[in-house]
């Protein structure tokens, strides 16, 4: 049966939104490129995944702060219609109109002011998919009057976001070898890039762009070479075939470079490197690729034949400043390795890596921007305990860069060390190809601590320590603020200069999520999915 919408929440929203005593939102969707590209000018909406290119996942909006935030409210509350399900998505604000990803393969426009869903699209998950870590979502991309969701199947859908009705839908990848799809499509020009995920399965990554009107693939960058092709000697034999290197979080883009940036994954199989001697170019990298054509420009590895799932999966973020003394376009990421990285975003010229959380696999960083990997840290039969652990110092959830206090803000992991197993395994199609095991060592509680560090240097300006292991994302605003979520519940406002927490307050269940925040009616509002719902609060 044909996906469809469910045009029935339309309307009886609309005179629930009545009943209410207020009017229902809407507007005719339009975000050409243009709007895109300057999407700082017009904080009251949130337009891409990390509400601009250049990663910043920081509002100009200035209402909320230090001193006023303790009288945010929440206005309403939304329940995902698949209640078991946790919610890790970014929603796109458009006017008051929230577009919103819910698991599997779901997306309701939801009136901001009073949380009733607009129009509900759902498309069947088959019964069959498996995949690495459950079948969430975390967003969406939109350009012109059309919403882009990449499923857990791997398809790519176009949706008419006025209404949600399907245009087109188009095949991806095979599910049934592995892989899938979990993050956000970035739409660039008349493209729309999307990742893939699967590095626990043995697949061979890539990053794809996509024809915005019409769904034909423009380009296929493979992240780990074929035959022939630069960076193929760095795999050992066939290893190529099954060696991993996935694209599974949205990344970056710099319109004045005509530059993408993107993160890559774990070489396959994880903990097993023996069978994929060689660098296993281009895992755990940072590709700058032509967005016309899908060409690689540079990359830079950061962990040359990982063995500890040290994937290059978070967001680049793009800043412009001076560095040592002349003004530089820089790229900084604070790395599931534990240690912080400043690029040169022109060249990928190495400028700097710091530890910003505690680790031991590495002895250091060289001159070129190398590590000095530890050979006793390798997994073995009888298992290394290594810091960090599999999850690594930071994960997939979007750091925050403030340009005016010049902080870069992130969620670490510390005390998070795992036991590394090899278990050499053969390669099976659709099934996990690990090649070994992890486990945390007895009495061992791994914490979160969000972390604000000078840009330039990486040095701790401040941290605020969570109770728990977290993966929650964060958000800074022009106000002074940068919030946050923990794994108990907890959605939180600190103070960007101090890191004094000014409001928090208790979701209900687990935050797995990034915030955003819009206007509505001459007010910042500020949401947040925890579980199985999406939060709204304003003053």
């Amino acid at each position: 049966m044909k996906p469809r919408p469910y045009p029935l929440f339309r309307y009886a929203a609309a005179s629930l939104a009545l009943l209410a005593g207020a009017a229902p939102l809407h507007a005719q969707v339009d975000v050409p490129y243009s709007r895109l590209v300057n999407a700082a000018a017009e904080p009251g909406n949130w337009l891409t995944y990390s509400g601009t290119y250049n990663g910043h996942r920081h509002s100009a909006l200035r209402e909320l702060t230090p001193g006023n935030v303790g009288e945010l409210k929440a206005k309403w509350i939304y329940q995902a219609r698949e209640a078991a399900g946790k919610l890790e998505c970014s929603p796109l604000v458009l006017d008051g109109i929230l577009y919103v990803t819910e698991r599997p393969n779901i997306v309701t426009a939801i009136d901001g002011r009073t949380g009733r869903a607009l129009w509900t699209y759902r498309r069947p998950l088959p019964a069959d998919v498996q995949g690495c870590c459950g079948p969430v979502n975390r967003g969406l991309a939109v350009l012109g009057d059309t919403l882009y969701l990449a499923t857990y199947d791997c398809h790519l859908v176009a949706l008419d976001a006025n209404t949600g009705r399907e245009r087109w839908d188009i095949v991806v990848a095979d599910y049934k070898t592995g892989h899938s799809i979990t993050g956000a499509p970035l739409a660039v020009k008349d493209k729309i890039v999307v990742g893939i995920a699967g590095g626990e399965y043995g697949i061979r990554g890539f990053l794809d762009a996509y024809d915005a009107a019409t769904g034909k693939r423009a380009w296929r960058f493979w992240t780990v070479p074929g035959p022939g092709e630069p960076g193929h000697a760095t795999w050992t034999g066939d290893s190529w075939k099954t060696g991993g290197a996935p694209t599974w979080v949205t990344g970056t883009f710099d319109p004045a470079l005509n530059l993408l940036y993107w993160g890559t994954g774990n070489p396959g199989p994880d903990l097993d490197g023996s069978g994929r001697a060689g660098d296993n170019l281009y895992s755990c990298s940072l590709l700058a690729l032509d967005p016309d054509t899908g060409k690689l420009r540079w990359h830079f590895q950061h962990t040359p034949h990982d063995l500890h799932d040290r994937a290059s999966n978070q967001i680049p973020v793009l800043v412009d400043a001076e560095f040592r003394g002349r003004p530089r376009r820089l790229v900084v990421q604070a790395n599931r390795n534990a240690f912080y990285y400043v690029l040169d975003r022109e060249t990928g010229e190495f400028l700097l890596a710091t530890p910003f959380a505690p680790q031991t696999w590495a002895r250091g960083i060289d001159a070129q921007g190398r590590p000095i990997a530890d050979p006793a840290a390798a997994p073995s039969a009888a298992g290394t305990a290594v810091l960090p652990g599999m999850g690594g110092a930071t994960n997939w959830f979007s750091p925050t860069f403030d340009p005016a206090n010049g902080l870069f803000y992130v969620q670490a992991t510390v005390n998070n060390a795992d036991i590394f197993y090899r278990l050499p395994q053969p390669y099976v199609p659709g099934a996990p190809y690990l090649g070994g095991d992890f486990r945390n060592p007895a009495g061992n509680e791994p914490q979160s601590v969000v972390k604000a560090l000078d840009f330039r240097t990486g040095q701790l300006r401040w941290e605020f320590p969570l109770n728990t292991a977290s993966m929650a994302g964060l958000m800074s605003t022009a106000g002074g603020l940068v919030f946050g979520g923990s794994r108990e519940g907890w959605f939180f406002a600190l103070d960007a200069k101090s890191g004094e927490p000014r409001w928090r307050f208790q979701a209900g269940g687990s935050i797995m999520a990034n915030p955003v925040t819009f206007e509505l009616d001459g007010r910042q509002h500020v949401a947040i999915c925890a579980a199985s719902t999406i939060l709204v609060f304003a003053r």
